[in-house]
């Protein structure tokens, strides 16, 4: 299973991330966001949900 990230983690790989649920499961109209090196990663819609490195 892919490492889940949380909102607010900074200095994660860069690339392409998308909001999955609390365990890694799909969620209604997932937010998918691209971060640079040493960014943070955005709040998620709804709390408990993580980010899923793509």
């Amino acid at each position: 299973m892919q490492k889940l990230y949380s909102p607010g983690e900074d200095n994660k790989p860069s690339g392409t991330y998308t909001e999955v649920g609390p365990r890694g499961g799909q969620v209604s109209n997932p937010r998918t966001v691209n971060i640079d090196p040493g960014d943070r990663l955005p709040p998620t819609q709804d709390s408990g949900h993580k980010w899923k490195k793509k």
